[in-house]
């Protein structure tokens, strides 16, 4: 059993941190109020550089793990049609087609439900773009580059 406490001392804060989010910039929660937009720090060229690299490492991983998700992907699917072929697998694809639009039912049910925050984050998203347009198209040329190498 707990101990009861009667003290007029014990009170407590309620912080809505759904609200608490919708008033505050994430680079407020995350660097503090005298934070803002990068534009406001950095010299041009630095903004691209940062960018750019920033960029270039998001393609280059991008890249390697679409490699690493295509190969097992597809060789999965080898796999199974070789076995399949050979006799060791007997697919039920009517069962599969069944399975995939049963799925594809609830992830349309799933995204209606999300639309509200997903739209949320597309306008942070933007605004922020357009906040830090030099570090963004940065990113961007070194996201192309990073894929491309």
């Amino acid at each position: 059993s707990f101990p009861e406490h009667d003290s007029d001392d014990d009170s407590y804060e309620v912080l809505d941190l759904t609200e608490y989010a919708r008033r505050h910039h994430w680079w407020n929660r995350l660097f503090g109020r005298s934070s803002g937009p990068i534009v406001e720090k950095y010299s041009v060229a630095t903004q691209i550089v940062m960018g750019g690299v920033t960029g270039w490492c998001a393609g280059f991983l991008f890249q390697k793990v679409g490699k690493l998700a295509a190969t097992a992907v597809g060789g999965g699917f080898l796999l199974l049609q070789i076995a399949s072929h050979s006799g060791y697998v007997q697919v039920d694809w009517k069962r599969v087609e069944k399975d995939v639009n049963k799925a594809k039912k609830q992830l349309k049910k799933r995204a209606n439900k999300a639309a509200p925050e997903i739209n949320t984050l597309i306008e942070e998203s933007t605004e922020f773009i357009k906040q830090n347009i030099v570090v963004s198209s940065g990113f961007v040329g070194g996201f192309l580059l990073g894929l491309a190498s």
